[in-house]
């Protein structure tokens, strides 16, 4: 926790980081009473996550796997990252990299990922939108949960139900996702503070 007693929280980010992006927005503004988004650790440009950490005063970090010789060096590297800065939590946003087990070690049951789906349903994807949508499901979701060694498992800490129209494609379906992973990602911050008595 910082100094006052809020629990420090890191992003790690792949691509150009729309959750990541809405959520620092959402921290700049007063969001997370009993949180601190402390550091952002991005890959990719352009960045919108980037953009918004720099406006808002967060810490940011442009990490490039191909600068390392193994994953397991560049896990390290992150890993020192988040250490050095005493974080509390970290939060997966669209991090196209499986964790590995120093980070793991580092962090336990302190690392929440974002999955476009309801758990159990169309897991280990990065097209669980578009296979809902082929599959012809009224209702998907989104889960937050805290990871472990296995893929799109561990503990379901948050989930939102979307509803799918006739018709619907991926254009109509990801405005709908975008909305609901703000209030999924602000309700899970607020449940780990509950549990955590960080607020």
């Amino acid at each position: 926790m910082n100094k006052e007693g809020k629990l420090k929280w890191a992003i790690l980010t792949s691509r150009w980081g729309r959750n990541a992006k809405d959520l620092i927005e959402a921290y700049g503004g007063g969001q997370l009473e009993g949180s601190e988004i402390s550091l952002l650790i991005y890959d990719g440009l352009p960045s919108g996550a980037a953009e918004a950490a720099e406006s808002q005063g967060v810490e940011n970090i442009r990490v490039q796997l191909a600068d390392f010789p193994s994953k397991a060096a560049y896990q390290h590297h992150l890993t020192q990252l988040l250490q050095d800065r005493e974080i509390d939590y970290v939060l997966l946003l669209s991090f196209k990299y499986l964790v590995r087990e120093e980070l793991l070690k580092a962090f336990p049951g302190k690392i929440i990922n974002i999955h476009p789906s309801l758990f159990p349903s169309f897991l280990n994807t990065h097209k669980a939108i578009q296979e809902a949508l082929d599959y012809g499901v009224k209702i998907t979701g989104i889960t937050t949960h805290v990871i472990d060694e296995q893929v799109d498992a561990g503990t379901i800490v948050c989930q939102e139900p979307i509803r799918l129209d006739p018709g619907e494609t991926f254009e109509t379906a990801y405005p709908k996702f975008a909305k609901t992973a703000q209030k999924i990602l602000k309700d899970t911050i607020a449940e780990i503070e509950k549990a955590q008595g960080g607020r």
